[in-house]
């Protein structure tokens, strides 16, 4: 054995007794990681090759080596498809490299133990109490697909008649520990069929029995790996941090998942058709609808007006509808539409925002009610909307109503003026019909009317739960428990007095019904004898129809 191992990352040579050699190397870097590992790879594997003698074939054995080699490198392609399986020289030497991927069908956990002080990660975690330090926690997640393991075999001239191939295993969710164990797996597949292709049997056991012959067809524990004794020249060091790693492996799965879900037919909850997964729009908190469905519904609610109510269709969710997706569903005006709609509601919601009274420029109100517009630089007192009054009170409405009213009958003032004035008597008359039969929404100030209903009132601005007989914000109906009713009184008589007469109504026919009703002698069913008795029947209803 060339070289010492250890926990640690690296590559190392190993040899069997058929002078099979195996490196193992680890890295983390995801841009170019293949790239680098291949180039690293064949380096040593090229020096491990020539630091073996191996043994003197004949013309013909190297000839007949070299066809089997290029059948089982044309077979492997047809089989694992050209994606994933990678074919170069050395000099005259055959260079092969695939990738082997782990596909799940249900969730496949990763953890690893992490110290909370320097790492943070999206998903579960729960403290440790068994570790040596308190701060360290176990930190899970679930993925459908692992980073492909990739296997790179270098072919002497020997191979198969002779020689095993030179071979790395890489992948950077293993330690060192359990690739050695991979590899010596390799060795003995080799040693139990010597002289025979042997690189199928490698990618089949690797891709079916691998992680169970490690203990990892439950689950997979993550570890760090601590390079700074490393001593050994025959490693390749990689610098195994959890910090590449984790994100990689999830940013892995996330590709996987959406390549799988885009090239697999979906059913949309809404329409209930089924498409292709490129036809469907992913909102983040995953679930799906298709593009026909979900421009539908975003349209409707931007043309309503409620913009704020723009969240995934499903009913038990409350995920908002990204603007990346709005933009490329919407029209170019419907999406300015919605824009700008969305910023008038967020600056109304705003309390300390108002508008001008001259140019309706949001501005933002100071102190003792000041506001100075930023457009027209009118400055007005934030509450009755006139010229800034210092030290005065304002004027209240009914006053201000009557001086505009007065104003109208003069004969000397313009009618740009007299137009401007008639609309603030309007817009006066309106507030004060509007405070006097609604209420305002205790989250965004909007004034809301009750036509009927209960008490439980939804602010059609802001989407918030209020009741209206207090006022106060609500989650349900336990506040109806505690005070306030659920519906008024005057409400539930007026119902009452309506249902009253048809229930009393709907008693008598039931009686007549069952005082007159004959029973079928053989299936039982009540009728009534269409004769006189049911003219007279009739008759009675319609008398009591009408009492009532």
């Amino acid at each position: 054995m060339v070289g010492n191992e250890s926990s640690d990352a690296g590559t190392s040579i190993q040899r069997s007794e058929m002078s099979s050699s195996s490196v193992r190397v680890v890295d983390d870097r995801s841009g170019d990681l293949l790239d680098n590992t291949r180039k690293a790879a064949l380096r040593r594997l090229e020096e491990v090759r020539i630091g073996e003698e191996e043994a003197q074939l004949s013309e013909e054995q190297i000839s007949s080596n070299d066809q089997r080699q290029e059948d089982e490198l044309l077979a492997l392609i047809a089989i694992y498809g050209e994606d994933d399986v990678t074919l170069d020289r050395k000099g005259d030497l055959r260079f092969f490299q695939i990738q082997i991927h782990y596909d799940f069908s249900d969730d496949y956990t990763v953890s690893t133990k992490l110290c909370s002080s320097n790492i943070t990660f999206k998903g579960n975690s729960q403290a440790d109490t068994d570790s040596a330090h308190p701060d360290d926690f176990l930190y899970s997640f679930k993925v459908q697909h692992l980073p492909p393991v990739v296997l790179i075999c270098l072919l002497p001239e020997s191979y198969p008649s002779n020689h095993a191939p030179y071979f790395t295993v890489y992948t950077p969710w293993l330690d060192a520990l359990k690739i050695s164990i991979i590899s010596h797996m390799l060795n003995d597949i080799w040693l139990a069929q010597a002289g025979q292709e042997v690189i199928y049997k490698w990618v089949e056991w690797l891709k079916n029995s691998s992680l169970a012959h490690l203990g990892l067809d439950n689950g997979l524990m993550l570890s760090a790996y601590d390079m700074s004794d490393n001593k050994d020249m025959s490693m390749l060091s990689g610098n195994f941090s959890l910090e590449h790693v984790i994100p990689w492996i999830i940013s892995y799965n996330d590709e996987k998942c959406t390549k799988t879900f885009l090239n697999s037919l979906q059913l949309c909850i809404i329409c209930f058709n089924e498409f292709a997964g490129h036809n469907f729009v992913r909102l983040p908190c995953k679930h799906f609808f298709c593009f026909k469905c979900m421009e539908t519904y975003l349209n409707m609610h931007v043309r309503e007006g409620n913009v704020t109510k723009l969240m995934c269709p499903d009913t038990k969710c409350g995920c908002l509808v990204p603007p990346t997706v709005l933009q490329r569903l919407l029209g170019r005006e419907t999406f300015e539409r919605w824009e700008s709609l969305l910023l008038q509601k967020t600056l109304a919601s705003m309390s300390d925002v108002v508008y001008c009274p001259r140019c309706e420029t949001g501005c933002l109100e100071a102190e003792e009610n000041h506001a100075q517009c930023s457009k027209c630089f009118f400055s007005f007192c934030s509450i009755c909307r006139e010229r800034r009054h210092v030290g005065l009170q304002c004027m209240t409405p009914e006053l201000k109503l009557k001086i505009l009213q007065e104003r109208q009958n003069l004969s000397n003032i313009k009618d740009t003026q007299r137009k401007k004035e008639q609309e603030m008597v309007n817009e006066i008359l309106s507030i004060r019909e509007a405070l006097r039969d609604s209420k305002q929404c205790p989250s965004c100030k909007i004034a809301i009317s009750r036509i009927e209903g209960c008490n439980k009132m939804t602010c059609g601005n802001c989407g918030n739960f209020f009741c209206y007989n207090c006022g106060k914000m609500i989650d349900g109906y336990e506040h109806f428990s505690t005070g306030c009713e659920l519906f008024p009184s005057d409400q539930i008589m007026a119902w009452e007095e309506r249902m009253n007469p048809r229930q009393m109504r709907d008693q008598i026919r039931a009686n007549l019904f069952r005082e007159a009703a004959h029973m079928c002698p053989n299936c039982r069913q009540k009728n009534i004898k269409v004769s006189l008795i049911n003219c007279t029947l009739n008759l009675l209803l319609d008398l009591v129809s009408s009492t009532f």
